[in-house]
């Protein structure tokens, strides 16, 4: 029996009955029951649901990036498109906002694009964990680490972004500085903020240094404006600061230019240390010091990665990517 016939048996559309059958929504009580009364009665073999019902995938993959200034990602997803050219699957990439549930936005683009695979640029742990068991497709998490989730089909490939961290700080405290701000994201719910943020700490206990989260500390988005203004309010503080740590090159080079606008010198003043390694940072004056990630390798291993789970269906894997820390102009002893 298939589901043609159990809809001329029951009455109902072929859709109704497939939604029925993979436990969709958009279907009422009433037919629900009925439709899976009928097909235990014929004897239907539920189990079989994904012959019986297979969608018409298209052979795309789709990416969704969190974030619509995030230039670290735009570098990223060009990367990954010159790669993907090389395949035979055809890239669809998304931009939502840095504040919008992206795995809310793959299940819609899953249901509007039907892909083959997911890779998801940025991700917020909270929305895995509350909704990504929805997405039954091959996925990776690019830039941030899933390995602790456990999901079946997700895989990830990252930066150590906390092991980074603290190697940027340690440099930072070896050039003399012992008085930090930060400028960052929120911590508490970005994963790279917070593993970036959880390396600072680490790296102020291991060189003994103080730090005041509600002083030292700001949360703005990862963009050039945002990390403008949260300097500006560091510097209201006059908490006397001699190192700026930003998460991201664009927040650095926002930061750079409010201290310039508040007659600080970067470095003589305030040593500026940014991450990405953006390549604009070689051009601003001073040269941006950086963690600087392997864009390229991120790419790879994550194409990599998904087209091996899509054609092969080989279990999650998670990925670590190097990167290399440039002392640059923008860091000096401190006087």
């Amino acid at each position: 029996m298939t589901i043609k016939d159990l809809a001329a048996q029951t009455g109902y559309s072929v859709g109704t009955i497939s939604r029925v059958l993979n436990n969709q929504p958009n279907v009422s009580e009433k037919a629900r029951a009925a439709i899976l009364a009928a097909a235990a009665e014929s004897g239907f073999q539920l189990n079989t649901n994904a012959k019986q019902l297979k969608q018409q995938h298209s052979n795309c993959v789709v990416v969704v990036v969190k974030g619509t200034s995030n230039e670290f990602f735009s570098g990223l997803v060009e990367s990954i498109q010159a790669r993907m050219a090389q395949t035979p699957y055809p890239l669809i990439v998304d931009y939502i906002d840095e504040d919008s549930n992206e795995v809310l936005r793959a299940l819609q683009l899953c249901r509007e694009k039907k892909p083959l695979g997911l890779l998801f640029l940025g991700a917020n742990r909270q929305n895995l964990q509350a909704d990504f068991g929805k997405i039954g497709l091959p996925c990776v998490v690019v830039t941030n680490s899933a390995a602790d989730l456990e999901f079946p089909n997700l895989s990830s490939v990252a930066s150590d972004d906390r092991q980074a961290t603290r190697e940027a700080i340690d440099a930072l405290a070896g050039l003399g500085h012992r008085k930090f701000a930060i400028i960052g994201g929120e911590h508490r719910i970005s994963g790279t903020a917070g593993q970036r943020y959880r390396g600072c700490l680490e790296a102020f206990q291991a060189n003994g240094i103080a730090f005041d989260e509600e002083l030292d500390y700001e949360a703005v988005r990862f963009s050039y404006d945002g990390g403008y203004q949260a300097a500006e309010r560091l510097l209201a503080r006059n908490r006397g600061f001699t190192a700026l740590f930003a998460m991201a090159d664009v927040m650095a080079i926002g930061a750079i230019r409010a201290l310039t606008d508040h007659g600080l010198r970067v470095p003589e003043d305030v040593s500026v240390m940014g991450f990405d390694g953006l390549k604009i940072g070689d051009y601003t004056v001073p040269k941006l010091a950086t963690v600087r990630q392997d864009v390229d390798a991120l790419a790879e291993e994550s194409i990599r990665i998904l087209q091996e789970n899509i054609t092969q269906l080989r279990p999650p894997r998670h990925k670590t990517v190097p990167v290399s820390l440039e002392l640059k102009e923008s860091a000096k002893f401190v006087k």
